[in-house]
């Protein structure tokens, strides 16, 4: 029983952690940067760290495939979500999104996913995807930081802490490939949209959701990384692995932006 509550309070520790202090630097950078930190695994991130912990290597390898998965995935979400949030409301561009989700999570079920049809999958989704967003980029209606309240990092580090709970504890039963799917379902970036959308209003979310796009994909080259080195390098090397992936992915966007700006 000590075990079990020191195991759950780690997870709440962790977890929400990771959330406060992503928060923290979006409110520190404005959307751009907002949506290259709402790409990179916080949620996800922390769900890897606690199936590394109870779980071999093997497991995590396959995790990721259902990880990359959902990446694709979730650009559709952002994709239907910047769709529907430049005239509807929060509660119905929200909706929208999440039952594209979860109507492509069902769906993926029923395939036999390997690393490379997942990445297959990725390349499909992802040109696409960055082009039926470009419109929507351009379309910010104030440019600015995002002050994030008290009760806005105990809220959204709480219902992130819950999915990443549930999700581990279910992973024992569901298997790999839907650890990993579930492990990116979308709770981090729909509760930074949230906030957007109640702050900055539905076309400034709507324009940072269809930024992530691009992000994403460093988020899916990280995965595969993870996949490929887990068993014959570490879990904790190839996590350290994918997270540079995805980070020098994001800076490489960053300054590709900056380029641009200064031009």
């Amino acid at each position: 029983m000590l075990f079990f509550a020191g195991g759950l309070l780690f997870k709440i520790v962790l977890t929400a952690g990771i959330v406060v202090a992503a928060s923290m630097v979006v409110e520190r950078s404005g959307p751009f940067i907002g949506s290259l930190i709402a790409s990179l695994p916080t949620a996800g991130g922390a769900t890897m760290i606690i199936l590394a912990l109870e779980h071999p290597p093997a497991f995590i390898a396959g995790s990721a495939v259902g990880s990359i998965v959902s990446n694709a995935i979730c650009a559709v979400f952002a994709l239907t979500y910047a769709v529907v949030a430049q005239r509807r409301s929060l509660a119905v561009s929200l909706t929208a999104a999440f039952a594209v989700w979860f109507a492509l999570a069902f769906a993926a079920h029923f395939v036999q996913w390997t690393a490379l049809t997942a990445m297959l999958t990725n390349l499909l989704v992802f040109p696409p995807a960055i082009l039926a967003g470009a419109r929507l980029r351009t379309h910010i209606v104030r440019e600015g930081r995002v002050h994030f309240t008290a009760a806005d990092l105990a809220w959204r580090a709480g219902v992130v802490t819950i999915v990443v709970i549930v999700i581990t504890a279910a992973s024992y039963s569901i298997g790999s490939f839907a650890s990993g799917l579930f492990a990116f379902f979308p709770v981090a970036m729909s509760s930074f949209l949230v906030i957007l959308h109640t702050r900055l209003g539905g076309q400034a979310a709507a324009s940072t959701a269809a930024h992530v796009q691009a992000p994403l994909v460093g988020l899916g080259l990280s995965l595969l990384v993870v996949h490929v080195m887990a068993v014959t390098v570490g879990v904790w090397w190839s996590y350290l692995a994918g997270l540079s992936v995805g980070i020098g992915w994001n800076a490489l966007l960053w300054a590709l932006r900056q380029r641009r700006l200064s031009a």
